[in-house]
C-alpha cells in the first residue's frame, strides 16, 4: 500500500484548494434484464443436424444455434425456489430473473461453489439447462430436445463432472449426441490461431495453454487461481480494511462491476504506487463511489419562522424567571418566619428553667443551646446572602471568625467544653490553611502580573529580539511534542531502544535475583524504602525521561505562545501554526482514504462515499504478482517464461509459438493488460526472440462464437458421442477425433 505511515507535516507537497468533484460514481443495481420472451424463430430454421451450442462460463451461461452470429439467451448460473405459503404456490426463478423478487435473492443458488468452475449443484444445472431450451423454442412433444449438444468445459475437467453431464443431457433431455470443448481454445480458433501460447484470464481462473499446429497440449497447460471473482473479492477485503465503519454493503455483482469499470493495469506498479497519492493529479486518479443512502431533511425555515421563535423563547424564559423570583421570595419568608421563630425559641429558653430549657431544645431537636445559636447564624447568613441576590449585590459579607475556648486551659473545661475545643481547634486549622493558600494565589498573581508588565516593556524596547525568544521556545515546545510521538511510536516497536529499556526494566523487577544489591539480612525486600524505587513504573508505562512531559500541558502552551505571535509577529501566519501544519490535506491517510478534498463526519452522502485510487492498479495486478493478495503461485509471465523456455524449448516451433500470444477472456480486457504483458515477456526472453501479443476480437463472446463455428463444420460431427454410443460405452466415453485435436479431445 507504500509508505502509509509517513507523518503529515512530512509530505513537501503543498496542497491548493481543489474543486468539488466533478464525476462522482454510483453502484449498480443487481443486473435484473427484465423478461426474457421465447424465441421459437431459431428452432423453426433449425433441422435435426443443428447443433445447440452451450458456453456453460462460471460467470455466465450463453446458448445459441450453430448458425447464430451471437447467442440467443444469456443467464448468470443461479436459481430460486420457494413456496408462497399464502398463495400455496411454488416459485422458480432463473438466472437474472432471482433480482426480480427479494424472496428469490435471498434463496438463490450457484451452479458452482464460489471461486470454482467445477459443477457442484446439478439440481440448479437442470434448472439452466430447462430454462435455456424453453428460451430457444424447443417445444420437446416427444420429451426430447432432438437437437445435438456441444458445451464448454473448464480445463481438466473432472470425469465426474462431465460423465454426469452426460447422463443429464442423455437421459434427462434425449439429445442425440454430444461433444465438449475447452471455452478458451474455441476463441483461439476461431480468431484464426493455429501455434501459439493461449492466455484465458475469466471469471475464477487463469490458464496458460501452448497450442501447436492447432494440437492443444494440456500436459503443459497450467492453471493460476485468479479471476474476475477472485478479483472482487480481494477489493470487498480492501476496502473493509479502508473504511472498517462503513454503514453500507457492497454485493458481490456491484465489487465485479467496480473491478470492472475502475480498474486497470500499471505499466511500472511499483513506481506508480509510490506516487499515486500524490496530491498533484489526485483528483484524476481518485473515483469515487457513492453508496445508496437517506439523508437526514432539516426543515428549513424563514426569517420570520426564526424571529417568532426566539421571541417565544425569550417569553418562555422571561416566565421562568419571574417564577423563580417568585419561588425564592416565597423561600425567603418561610425563613424569616423560621428565624423569628428560633429566635422567639431562644428567648423562651433564657427565660425558662434549666429543666424546661432542656424539654423545649429536645422537641426542636437541639442537643443545647450551642447549636441553637449556630442555627440562628447560619439562617440569618442565608437570608442576608438571599437579599442581595435579589438586590443584585452578590458580594459575601465576610466575618472573620472567633475561637474564644482555644484561649482557655483544659482544666477549666468540662467534658463538653473539651469537644467543642477539639472542633474549634480543628477549624481554626482550615481557617489558617485558607488563608496561606489565598495569600499564595495573590502572591503568584502579583507575580504573573509582574512578568506580564516585564514582558510588554520587554516587546516595546526590543521586538526582534522578543519574537526571538518566542519563536524559540515555541521551537522547543514542537521538539517535545515530536519527541513524545516518537517515543510513543518507538515503544510500539519491540526492537526499538526505548522498548528494550522498558522491558529490561520489567525483566530486572521480575527476576528473583535483581542487579540492584539488597542489603544484608537475607531476601529483605526493601523496595519503596528510596522514593526514586517508585520511578520505574513512570518508565515501564511511558518510557524513560517523560516524567516532566506527562505533567505539562505542551498543547495548552503552544496554543498560547502562538496566539501571542499571531498578535505580535507580521510574519508569523496561520499557516505557521502547528495545527495548520497537521492540517487533512498533508495528510498521507487522508489522501487515501478521502481524496484531495474534505471529509465531514456529519454529511451522510460523505458517510457513504468510498474512494478507490491505489486499489485501482492493486487489484488487477495479482495476476502478475499473486503474492500481493497472499496466493502462493507464479505470476502469468512468469509462467509462461516458463512454458516457451522450458517446457516447448526443444520444440521446432518455440518461435511461433512466441509470435502468437493470444489473450481471452473478460480478466484481460483491463487497460494496458496486453502491453504490460508484451513489456515483461520481452523483459524476461532473450532479445532476439520475435515476439507477438494480441487479444481475442471480442475476449468475451469468441468463446460460444468459436464453438459454434465450429460445430456447424462437416468434420465435427466426428467428435460427437451418439446416444447409441453412450448405451453401449458408458457416460466416460469420449471420442479422440482429429476434429477435436484442437480442443484437447
Amino acid at each position: 500500500m507504500g509508505n502509509l505511515n509517513v507523518e503529515p507535516h512530512e509530505r513537501s507537497q503543498q496542497p491548493s484548494p481543489r474543486p468539488a468533484p466533478t464525476k462522482i460514481w454510483s453502484v449498480n443495481e443487481p443486473p435484473f434484464a427484465g423478461f426474457q420472451p421465447i424465441d421459437t424463430e431459431g428452432y423453426r430454421r433449425s433441422n435435426r443436424e443443428t447443433t445447440i451450442v452451450i458456453d456453460n462460463g462460471s460467470s455466465t451461461v450463453r446458448a445459441g444455434w450453430s448458425f447464430d452470429k451471437v447467442p440467443r439467451v444469456s443467464l448468470p448460473p443461479l436459481m430460486a425456489r420457494y413456496r408462497d405459503r399464502k398463495l400455496n404456490r411454488t416459485f422458480a426463478f432463473m438466472g437474472s430473473d432471482v433480482y426480480a423478487d427479494g424472496t428469490a435473492r435471498g434463496q438463490a443458488k450457484n451452479v458452482y461453489d464460489p471461486g470454482t468452475n467445477i459443477v457442484n449443484n446439478w439440481d440448479v444445472m437442470e434448472g439452466v439447462l430447462d430454462y435455456i431450451f424453453v428460451k430457444l423454442g424447443i417445444e420437446g412433444g416427444t420429451g426430447a430436445i432432438e437437437r445435438p449438444v456441444l458445451m464448454t468445459e473448464p480445463v481438466a475437467n473432472l470425469g465426474y463432472s462431465r460423465k454426469t453431464m452426460t447422463e443429464i443431457l442423455f437421459e434427462c433431455y434425449g439429445a442425440p449426441s454430444v461433444a465438449y470443448g475447452i471455452d478458451s481454445l474455441f476463441s483461439y480458433r476461431y480468431n484464426g490461431g493455429r501455434t501459439g501460447l493461449v492466455i484465458s484470464s475469466s471469471y475464477t481462473s487463469t490458464h496458460l495453454i501452448p497450442v501447436i499446429e492447432s494440437k492443444a497440449l494440456l500436459s503443459h497447460a497450467t492453471r493460476l487461481s485468479w479471476g474476475r471473482f477472485q478479483g472482487a473479492e480481494y477489493l470487498l477485503k480492501l476496502l473493509r480494511l479502508k473504511y472498517p465503519g462503513f454503514p453500507g454493503k457492497f454485493s458481490d455483482p456491484q465489487a465485479e462491476d467496480l473491478v470492472r469499470e475502475h480498474c486497470y493495469i500499471s505499466q511500472d506498479y511499483q513506481q506508480e504506487l509510490d506516487s499515486y497519492l500524490d496530491w498533484e493529479g489526485l483528483e484524476e486518479r481518485d473515483h469515487i463511489i457513492q453508496h445508496p443512502y437517506t439523508e437526514q431533511i432539516v426543515p428549513q425555515k424563514s426569517e420570520e419562522e426564526l424571529a417568532r421563535q426566539a421571541e417565544k423563547r425569550k417569553e418562555s424564559g422571561r416566565r421562568l424567571q419571574e417564577q423563580a423570583a417568585k419561588m425564592r421570595l416565597e423561600k425567603l419568608i418561610r425563613r424569616e418566619q423560621e428565624l423569628e421563630y428560633y429566635k422567639e425559641l431562644q428567648t423562651r429558653i433564657s427565660e425558662a428553667t434549666k429543666k424546661e430549657a432542656k424539654r423545649l431544645l429536645d422537641s426542636d431537636d437541639f442537643d443545647d443551646d450551642t447549636q441553637l445559636e449556630k442555627k440562628i447564624r447560619d439562617m440569618e447568613k442565608s437570608i442576608r446572602k438571599a437579599r442581595n441576590k435579589d438586590l443584585g449585590d452578590d458580594q459575601e459579607e465576610t466575618v472573620e471568625p472567633t475561637f474564644p475556648l482555644l484561649d482557655i486551659a483544659d482544666d477549666q473545661l468540662d467534658e463538653e467544653g473539651l469537644k467543642q475545643k477539639r472542633q474549634q481547634r480543628l477549624l481554626k486549622s482550615n481557617h489558617d490553611a485558607r488563608a496561606r493558600a489565598k495569600a499564595e494565589k495573590e502572591k503568584e498573581k502579583a507575580r504573573l502580573a509582574e512578568e506580564e508588565r516585564l514582558d510588554a516593556e520587554r516587546r516595546e524596547n526590543d521586538l526582534d529580539g522578543w519574537i526571538a525568544e518566542r519563536r524559540a521556545a515555541r521551537q522547543a515546545l514542537v521538539q517535545k511534542m515530536r519527541e513524545r510521538e516518537r517515543l510513543k511510536a518507538d515503544l510500539g516497536n519491540r526492537k526499538s531502544l526505548a522498548s528494550q529499556m522498558r522491558m529490561k526494566s520489567i525483566a530486572n523487577l521480575a527476576s528473583d535475583n535483581p542487579s540492584r544489591k539488597r542489603r544484608r539480612g537475607g531476601d529483605e525486600d526493601t523496595f519503596g524504602a528510596d522514593d526514586a524505587d517508585w520511578g520505574v513504573y513512570r518508565t515501564i508505562a511511558v518510557g524513560e525521561g517523560s516524567e516532566d512531559e506527562e505533567e505539562e500541558d505542551l498543547g495548552t502552551s503552544l496554543k498560547n505562545i502562538e496566539a501571542v505571535l499571531l498578535k505580535h509577529d507580521p510574519s508569523f501566519t496561520e499557516d505557521s501554526t502547528r495545527e495548520a501544519q497537521m492540517d487533512w490535506s498533508k495528510s498521507l491517510i487522508h489522501a487515501f482514504r478521502y481524496g484531495p478534498w474534505p471529509f465531514d463526519p456529519e454529511s451522510q452522502r460523505q458517510a457513504h462515499q468510498v474512494h478507490l485510487n491505489v486499489e485501482r492498479i492493486r487489484v488487477p495486478e495479482v495476476v502478475f504478482q499473486p503474492a500481493i493478495a497472499g496466493l502462493d503461485q507464479a505470476g502469468i509471465v512468469e509462467i509462461a517464461a516458463d512454458i516457451i523456455t522450458q517446457r516447448v524449448s526443444d520444440s521446432p516451433k518455440k518461435h511461433d509459438i512466441l509470435k502468437d500470444i493470444f489473450l481471452t477472456g473478460g480478466n484481460t480486457m483491463f487497460q494496458g493488460f496486453e502491453e504490460r504483458l508484451r513489456n515483461e515477456l520481452r523483459a524476461v526472453l532473450p532479445a532476439e526472440a520475435p515476439l507477438a501479443v494480441r487479444q481475442a476480437r471480442d475476449p468475451i463472446l469468441d468463446a460460444w462464437k468459436g464453438a459454434a463455428r465450429w460445430s456447424a463444420e462437416p468434420e465435427a460431427k466426428q467428435a460427437f458421442v451418439s446416444r447409441a454410443e453412450y448405451d453401449e460405452k458408458g457416460g466416460e466415453y469420449m471420442k479422440v477425433s482429429e476434429a477435436a485435436r484442437f480442443f484437447g479431445r
